[in-house]
């Protein structure tokens, strides 16, 4: 007996929305490796017999799949038997993979049935012309074959015939729109597991993380033209998206890939993959090269524009390149030995105008390796259903319905932007299968800041390489009339480390002086800003007199300079808070007044300081700017904490004549004469 589960909410409104188009994940399970078929193949015939959620029909469901597939599938060793029935009965009913090709002998196509070992199977020319993909690669589907004995006697005679065939396909012209109706009575969370669900997880076994990734995968699905990278752990189900679940995608496992199968056949004028699939996927792509010298390029060229060559006609196609591996080390091994490229076949992984071609890049790191508690017991939707649907999705678009509520950083280039816009067209689509639904803030940056990390983590690996134009990757957005914010690549991030990325508005890395045995300490102040009545205040806990002081002395300044620091703003009109982080040993914060300024200011202003900047230096209460003594000392513990570039008083210029040359090459110093002057340069004007 099928094992009776408990139905939750998104199970019962599924079952009842899309009634005949979901099945229970499990059950499709249960059908994984037992057959030589596909899982979407399985799902099909479950989703015909099994589409309840009674126990008992759900059982004499089963039985019908089962005996199907044990029935007219072929095992290997299986082919003899198969054939010999069909001589014997002269017509048996199959489930397998059909391809095509024209014999030009006999100026007719033939037929090819794998799981037999037949590759001169008659069909007719109007079956073919009906089913194009038979030509390229193949699909499943229900045969009726036939065996004709007087044929066989003849010379040459090719007996076997397809006669009649029905792909395995659920979907129908008004798939969907079905499934945008059905989208409403679900909420934004509740449709992000149904979705995951349908391709087979459980999301409450999975990390918000592990779900993003997830769902970046099936974007090249619904995007037209989509080159994504995924590279990470073995065991984490790279390729299961694209083997499995749609009948649309093609894999490629590792070895050669020819020119004529993938773009054109120059001979025969016969498209290849990209023009017949809507995702062409290369399975551990580190083993993977082209028959011809220019293979990599007619692959980049086809990456930029969708087009390609034949003699002087130019082909255009929309299918998507999906390129998969695995890595041999850790994450951060690899960005100590190379980039997280490396794993590309040579002709590709140093080629920065290869990887600017690519519009993401998923962290496989993040997605769990797989076991059983992953996968899901409850209802998805049908895999053909759903694949059918994400098809006629790549008509559509969902830019316009977003145009001028996001605008980006300068860091971002056309290419980038380019990039950008497809993921989040796509991450939208799949959330708004309905073109006219209105799409939320809060999803449109969700979208948004996945975008930006997939397309950040490919131009951060073009900087490694060293290339100069690719230097600038901090990449930022703005909602509406919103405040800036800056997305970054986890993976590069460290907790006690600056990084290049600008922190929120309010946040300001500083190192202080240190005083009697300890030495600099950096320190993170983030400041807060609300409407009130001037309320300022520091919210750590026994904060040492000399925190205080510095908080002090910052205070009073912000009051009597704000008409030169924040303009217009009226601190007595705002209550200002500060809590300051120590990350070494030092904790004392003394001498800290000109960055706890600076964060005030930052959070008044809501405007982000620029990034890698560690501000130093104090104040007096009359605004007079003090000396640092130990400035060289600041210098290198800034570049040992990762800054790119330190603000700091003019009186200390001469001492840094005497900084070691790594720390010159290494970090930028930036000067200032009064807290006016600090701002302006803190915040890159």
């Amino acid at each position: 007996m099928s094992e009776a589960i408990t139905l939750d909410e998104i199970d019962e409104t599924a079952a009842s929305t899309f009634e005949g188009y979901v099945v229970r994940k499990d059950l499709a399970q249960q059908f994984k490796g037992a057959y030589p078929v596909p899982t979407y193949v399985g799902e099909f015939l479950i989703g015909r017999y099994c589409a309840t959620t009674d126990p008992e029909e759900i059982e004499e469901g089963l039985q019908v799949v089962r005996r199907l597939l044990a029935d007219r599938t072929v095992r290997a060793g299986e082919e003899e038997l198969f054939k010999s029935r069909a001589r014997e009965r002269m017509t048996i009913k199959l489930i397998d993979l059909v391809k095509a090709r024209l014999d030009a002998k006999s100026n007719a196509y033939v037929a090819e049935l794998p799981s037999l070992g037949l590759r001169d199977v008659r069909i007719d020319d109007a079956v073919v012309r009906d089913n194009e993909r038979m030509l390229t690669g193949g699909f499943y589907a229900e045969i009726d074959l036939f065996y004709d004995a007087a044929i066989a006697d003849e010379k040459n005679g090719k007996p076997f015939a397809i006669g009649s065939l029905r792909p395995i396909q659920l979907s129908t012209r008004d798939s969907l729109s079905r499934l945008a109706e059905g989208r409403s009575r679900f909420t934004t969370q509740q449709w992000k597991h149904l979705l995951l669900r349908s391709v087979g997880f459980e999301p409450a076994q999975l990390s918000d993380r592990a779900q993003d990734v997830l769902l970046l995968r099936m974007v090249p699905f619904v995007q037209r033209n989509f080159n994504m990278v995924e590279l990470g752990p073995r065991g984490t189900g790279k390729s299961h998206l694209f083997q499995q679940v749609s009948p649309y995608a093609h894999l490629i496992s590792g070895g050669k890939a020819t020119v004529a199968r993938m773009f054109v056949n120059n001979a025969t004028g016969q498209r290849g993959l990209v023009a017949q699939y809507d995702v062409v996927c290369f399975d551990e792509v580190s083993g993977v090269s082209f028959d011809q010298k220019d293979g990599v390029n007619i692959m980049k060229g086809y990456m930029e524009s969708g087009e390609f060559s034949r003699g002087r006609e130019s082909i255009r196609a929309d299918g998507s390149i999906v390129l998969v591996g695995n890595f041999d080390v850790d994450v951060a091994h690899q960005q100590r030995i190379g980039h997280l490229l490396s794993p590309l076949p040579p002709e590709m992984r140093d080629d920065t105008a290869f990887m600017d071609r690519i519009h993401a890049y998923l962290p496989g790191w993040d997605v769990p390796k797989l076991n059983p508690t992953y996968f899901t017991h409850h209802f998805g939707l049908v895999s053909d259903f759903l694949s059918e649907c994400w098809s006629r999705l790549r008509d559509q678009s969902r830019l316009t319905s977003v145009q001028g509520r996001v605008t980006y950083s300068d860091a971002l280039s056309g290419r980038d932007l380019s990039a950008v816009n497809k993921t989040i067209d796509g991450l939208l689509k799949l959330l708004y299968p309905d073109a006219e639904s209105a799409i939320s803030d809060e999803d449109l940056e969700w979208a948004v800041r996945i975008a930006l990390e997939s397309r950040r983590r490919v131009k951060e690996q073009q900087r490694r390489i060293g290339a100069a134009e690719f230097r600038n990757t901090q990449f930022g957005y703005r909602l509406g009339e919103g405040v800036e914010r800056f997305v970054s690549t986890p993976e590069l991030a460290s907790p006690d480390s600056i990084g290049i990325d600008p922190l929120p508005p309010g946040q300001v890395w500083a190192i202080s002086e240190g005083s009697g045995d300890a030495g600099p300490g950096l320190y993170r102040i983030e400041a807060a800003d609300t409407p009130g009545s001037g309320a300022r205040g520091l919210l750590n806990q026994a904060a040492p007199a000399t925190l205080r002081e510095s908080f002090k002395v910052a205070e009073q300044n912000i009051v009597a300079q704000a008409r030169q620091l924040v303009g217009d703003r009226d601190p007595r009109e705002h209550n200002l808070t500060a809590q300051v982080r120590a990350f070494d040993a030092a904790k004392t914060g003394a001498g800290l007044g000109l960055p706890i300024l600076l964060a005030l200011a930052s959070a008044m202003l809501q405007r982000s300081v620029r990034g890698g900047l560690i501000a130093v230096g104090n104040l007096s209460l009359g605004g007079g700017v003090e000396t640092v003594l130990n400035a060289a000392a600041l210098a290198e513990h800034a570049m040992e904490k990762g800054a790119s570039a330190l603000l700091l008083p003019v009186s200390a210029r001469r001492q840094l004549l005497d900084v070691s040359d790594e720390v010159a090459t290494r970090v930028s110093f930036m000067f200032y004469n009064d807290a006016q002057h600090a701002l302006l340069k803190a915040l890159g004007e």
